[in-house]
């Protein structure tokens, strides 16, 4: 059924002024219907310059946060890595120490005083030495094995002091000598002579032990000569231990039947055929500090990082 034409003007809207178009055009609500947005509107919303903005904001945040998160991960990485390396090489440190130390122990506990040979210091032992040294070394590996493990940049900090001082001191007094070579062998002599008097004595054990082992082992007789005893002894006398053929009171008999040769010059003619072992050895001792220092420095770095990018 068709509707007249007066029903259809009550439909019929009146023209809009210029310029201006009615709601539902604009995309607002007409009996709860949206109308879709023209042309223009939907060119300006997608062209909208601050919307890109936000947009190329959040992507840049997010690129950004990934980048530190692989970066966190790979200090995190490094450091774990560094740390039980660390600490392995640390706790073979302290291992080695006690090894020191139990021997120290044992010479002190079984010959008392060994190989004190100086009257000048007579603490100055192989077994007091020994001790010192073990006990020194079990406390620097234990203050590095703490630091490595709950990663203290202070235990650290102090691993590496500590470590530092120990190379330092070792370094000059290497340095000092060979500086002072010929003013060591004398004062060396002069006091070694001084300590054959205390040979026999009561309280003084170890450097009678350490001068019958140097004598009998090495097939020699006093410091500089065999006459070196005529001066304890008062007397035409050398120890039992300087003998060709040991017996008891041979230090009585003849010089033909004793050492000639010189203790203190045997024993510097050794050390310097055996001067590739001696050096093999310091700079093994040397490689061991340099590798500490270069454990407990990185370690720190990476901690620090670690603290600074993941905090």
């Amino acid at each position: 059924m068709r509707r007249s034409s007066t029903d259809e003007s009550t439909y019929r809207r009146s023209p809009s002024p210029p310029g201006k178009e009615p709601g539902f055009a604009r995309g607002g609500p007409f009996f709860g219907l949206h109308a879709n947005p023209g042309p223009k509107a939907a060119q300006a919303r997608y062209t909208s310059p601050k919307g890109s903005k936000y947009v190329v904001f959040y992507l840049d945040l997010s690129f950004i946060f990934l980048l530190e998160l692989k970066r966190c991960s790979m200090a995190r990485g490094c450091l774990q890595g560094v740390k039980y390396l660390m600490f392995a090489f640390n706790l073979l440190f302290w291992l080695g120490g006690c090894g020191i130390l139990g021997v120290g122990i044992w010479l002190a506990a079984t010959q008392g005083n060994f190989a004190t040979l100086s009257s000048s210091f007579p603490s100055l032992s192989a077994a007091n030495l020994l001790i010192v040294t073990g006990t020194f070394v079990m406390a620097i590996g234990f203050v590095g094995c703490i630091g490595a493990i709950k990663e203290n940049k202070c235990l650290l900090l102090t691993f590496f002091v500590l470590l530092l001082l120990v190379f330092l001191l070792e370094a000059s007094l290497a340095i000092l000598f060979f500086a002072y070579t010929d003013k060591i062998d004398r004062y060396a002599q002069r006091d070694l002579k001084k300590g054959l008097h205390l040979y026999g004595t009561p309280g003084n054990v170890g450097l009678t032990n350490a001068w019958s082992i140097i004598q009998t082992d090495f097939r020699c007789c006093g410091v500089s000569n065999y006459t070196d005893w005529f001066e304890v002894y008062n007397a035409t006398r050398v120890p039992d231990s300087c003998c060709l053929e040991f017996s008891e009171s041979c230090g009585l008999h003849a010089p033909g039947t004793w050492w000639k040769a010189p203790c203190y010059e045997t024993v510097k003619v050794w050390l310097q055929e055996n001067l590739l072992a001696v050096g093999v050895f310091g700079l093994c001792t040397a490689l061991v500090q340099i590798l500490g220092l270069t454990f407990a420095m990185t370690m720190y770095c990476q901690v620090v990082k670690a603290d600074t990018y993941c905090a």
